[in-house]
């Protein structure tokens, strides 16, 4: 990867293992998932040949990986739609910087309506989050009913604008 357009996008953004485009990725194997688990990282079983890494990422400092240096193959080959948009020349680095601020507050809207119903839990992805506060029983209360409302239109409209910028039909993880 370019380290400027990494340096200056990647490290903006942090989509990629903060739970938002991903609920877990695919390691290279049970050796890659061993090294992952010693530096503290949750691993899951996945298939017999690749370990699944779940999101968000125990690693993930803001929006800064702890253990860069470190980090898994996928981690490393990974590049979203926007950073091939924008190596080819199709999306400025600036307009690729007001979509990553874009994508940070539409998940900030998310989040928000997901704190007023009471899933402020980051451990899990954040579509787990809404699937969990949208398939409780629905409220005796009409401001609750709502809330939840609006946090169901505010994912579907927030993980449609994401995809389309973000994964994509190229970028796989």
């Amino acid at each position: 990867m370019d380290p400027s357009l990494t340096d200056t996008l990647c490290t903006r953004c942090g989509l990629c293992c903060d739970g938002s485009l991903f609920a877990e990725v695919e390691l290279s194997g049970p050796a890659e998932a061993t090294r992952l688990e010693i530096l503290g990282l949750e691993i899951e079983e996945g298939d017999a040949t690749h370990p699944l890494l779940q999101q968000p990422c125990t690693a993930l400092r803001g929006r800064l990986c702890s253990i860069y240096p470190h980090r898994p193959e996928c981690c490393r080959t990974f590049e979203c739609r926007l950073l091939q948009d924008v190596r080819r020349g199709a999306v400025s680095v600036e307009r690729a910087g007001e979509h990553i601020t874009e994508a940070h507050e539409r998940i900030a809207r998310v989040t928000g309506l997901l704190a007023q119903l009471g899933r402020s839990d980051r451990r899990l992805p954040l579509r787990e989050r809404c699937a969990e506060a949208l398939a409780r029983e629905p409220s005796a209360d009409p401001a609750v009913n709502r809330r939840r409302a609006a946090l169901g239109a505010a994912m579907a409209a927030m993980e449609g604008w994401i995809r389309r910028r973000f994964i994509g039909r190229t970028a796989r993880q």
